[in-house]
């Protein structure tokens, strides 16, 4: 079955370093990439009404892209809109978006919100914006959502926004968390896909260069270089020049995670492995009182007696830690 083709005409001047045959490479492989995030992780159902975010960037437009040629051979239907939020950037191109949406014929829609005054006179000068721009952001984005029956938010981060995300987190955060390929929202209400999961961020590039999409610069967020996040960025290029191969295997870790070889109580219960009959769960306290015998089953047992011949209520024990863990709900991995 023939593809839809989604490339407008090359820009003047536009050149790639690709030839035909590779560029017929590259999207194959990008297909099959984000067709495979898409089956993974249960991104997109039967009669699902998509909105494809696009922010004028090249991983936003490969995303509508791919998804537009595989939503003429998908094996369920779904509803494709194109949505970007104008936040009202001096010098933003309005029609640059519009013009192209049309000429592809990809159904649209443009959201008009000054965000970009907002966050200019909130955020002190040399400040980050983007916690607050994204917060506005993800807020217009997810009222246009409810109001329009939209059942999937599909945003354009890759496998490189993954691991940096990651890293951030690690370094920053003190915590193993990172952008999962799919989740939903605080409130409950989207479900919020990332296609591009398993993409790199380099066969991106090269393919909007390929397909002459018309990029349009971010002149608020994507300006400031004050950002951490450009940080890990260099550090991940780095590795990725050392040794060609890590960040995929990185990539790949974040789906194997072992549970047991790490140190989360929530997630593995470390206090029944190894544990002998009914010994009492050590106590910290106890532990750092540094009393002989403190936390010990006879120190327990001894003090149940105490409590008994003074007539007070025995302690509860506590409960076994296993049955603890069993009973709690967590979140996914996926979603913290």
């Amino acid at each position: 079955m023939a593809l839809a083709e989604t490339r407008p005409a090359p820009a003047a001047g536009a050149a790639h370093p690709l030839d035909p045959h590779e560029i017929n490479k590259l999207q194959k492989r990008l297909r099959h990439q984000v067709g495979q995030a898409i089956a993974d992780f249960g991104m997109i159902e039967d009669g699902d009404r998509i909105m494809v975010c696009l922010s004028g960037g090249k991983d936003s437009y490969t995303m509508l892209d791919v998804l537009r040629q595989l939503q003429a051979v998908a094996p369920v239907r779904f509803e494709l809109i194109a949505v970007n939020l104008d936040q009202k950037q001096p010098g933003f191109p309005e029609h640059v978006l519009p013009d192209y949406l049309r000429s592809i014929g990809q159904p649209f829609h443009i959201i008009e919100q000054d965000t970009y005054s907002v966050v200019k006179r909130v955020v002190p000068e040399g400040k980050t914006m983007c916690s607050l721009c994204s917060r506005m952001r993800r807020g217009a984005l997810y009222t246009w959502a409810a109001e329009n029956g939209i059942t999937r938010i599909a945003l354009g981060h890759h496998r490189d926004d993954l691991l940096a995300t990651f890293f951030l987190n690690l370094f920053f955060h003190a915590k193993l968390s990172g952008m999962p390929p799919k989740l939903q929202s605080d409130d409950g209400r989207h479900t919020v896909i990332r296609p591009l999961a398993y993409v790199k961020e380099a066969d991106i590039a090269a393919y909007a260069q390929a397909k002459a999409f018309p990029i349009i610069p971010c002149t608020l967020c994507g300006s400031q270089e004050n950002l951490q996040r450009k940080v890990v960025k260099r550090m991940l290029d780095e590795w990725e020049r050392e040794t060609p191969g890590r960040l995929e295997t990185i990539s790949r870790a974040l789906a194997d995670v072992r549970p047991s070889q790490l140190s989360d109580r929530t997630l593995f219960d470390f206090m029944a492995l190894g544990r002998r009959g009914d010994a009492p769960l050590p106590d910290l306290q106890a532990w750092m009182t540094g009393a002989p015998g403190a936390g010990t089953a006879t120190a327990v047992a001894g003090a149940a007696t105490d409590n008994a011949d003074a007539g007070a209520a025995a302690p509860t024990p506590k409960p076994d830690a296993l049955a603890a863990l069993r009973a709690r709900a967590f979140d996914p991995i996926w979603n913290p």
